[in-house]
């Protein structure tokens, strides 16, 4: 096996581009092309070989490009991480804007700002990509639409009970407030952090709570988001957060998905208006900003389209392989 990539982060978090050596993955739309992944123990061993150690590590995460689900995208991608195929990634689609446009995929101006439209498992996001003097300073993305599922909802944890909101933002998350758990989202609480976000996502997973309203592949929660409130600046709120995703993974980014899903919250508050924007910042320190763009309705919910902005950087670029004779194979997770 061998498998071309190019990495990326997006303030700070990972994003492994798969650009050879990905074997077909057929199917008429992107969320049909992720079942056939999450079934295909040839297309499986690919996402095993990257993310797994000693090629990646059990915080890793990446996508496989694929073909859109028409001619009105300009490119399709599966996103995955080391439990399998995650249904949104808003840093992802960030990192895939500034790549398609670096490398000339999608032809761009000097300066000014280019679109790209990417077919994601949730449905169709929108990347502009703002270049100065030919590089690529920043990437907003416009995504599905995203809005409050539930408030309120008691978790019982190991540190008592905890009151989670429900929100959709292409994925399903959870949001509790860092303090209600005695912790505050820092590098040095990072494995309590782990530990309580795993806690509170498999108490929910199985609830009605975790059901999406229209499409049951695009069930379960896949995070918890853990946030600390900063108050405020001129423009807005400002949160400090972090997301525990899939089992256990800590997105050292402030979450593309998961600020959309926060948006929907603020908006429902009436803290995030038209006009004002979200400072988030992550627990290593990096930032996105969030607005809400429009209301809207989806899904039978009173919905907002939000639009996150963040910058993205190559990191590398690699042919990665497997010599049928390693008794390792596809590789191993720690934890």
């Amino acid at each position: 096996m061998r498998v071309s990539v190019t990495d990326y982060h997006t303030a700070g978090e990972p994003f492994r581009i798969v650009t050879g050596g990905l074997p077909d993955v057929p199917g008429p739309t992107i969320l049909e092309r992720r079942a056939y992944a999450q079934t295909s123990p040839e297309v499986d061993a690919v996402r095993q070989l990257l993310v797994n150690e000693p090629r990646g590590h059990a915080d890793m995460y990446g996508g496989f490009l694929v073909p859109p689900d028409d001619a009105g995208a300009d490119l399709g991608v599966l996103f995955w991480h080391k439990d399998g195929y995650s249904t949104a990634c808003g840093h992802g689609t960030i990192a895939l804007g500034a790549w398609a446009v670096r490398t000339g995929r999608i032809p761009a101006a000097p300066d000014g700002d280019t679109e790209v439209v990417i077919d994601v498992p949730s449905g169709r996001v929108l990347a502009r990509v703002s270049c100065v003097g030919g590089e690529v300073e920043q990437v907003s993305f416009r995504n599905i639409p995203a809005y409050v599922v539930a408030r309120g909802i008691e978790v019982t944890i190991g540190r008592g009970k905890v009151r989670a909101d429900i929100s959709y933002g292409g994925a399903l998350y959870a949001s509790v407030d860092a303090s209600a758990v005695g912790l505050e989202v820092t590098p040095k609480h990072s494995t309590d952090l782990i530990s309580v976000g795993r806690e509170i996502k498999w108490a929910l997973n199985d609830t009605q709570w975790a059901r999406h309203p229209t499409d049951s592949r695009l069930d379960g929660i896949y995070g918890t988001i853990l946030y600390d409130d900063l108050g405020g600046t001129d423009d807005g709120p400002h949160q400090r957060n972090v997301t525990i995703f899939a089992d256990g993974e800590l997105d050292r980014s402030p979450c593309g998905s998961g600020t959309s899903a926060r948006i929907a919250l603020l908006a429902d508050d009436g803290r995030l208006p038209i006009g004002r924007t979200l400072k988030h910042d992550s627990i290593v320190g990096t930032t996105f900003v969030g607005r809400v763009v429009e209301h809207v309705e989806a899904d039978g919910h009173q919905a907002v389209i939000t639009e996150v902005t963040g910058a993205a950087y190559e990191t590398g670029q690699a042919t990665f392989t497997l010599d049928p004779r390693d008794p390792l194979g596809t590789g191993f997770v720690l934890r």
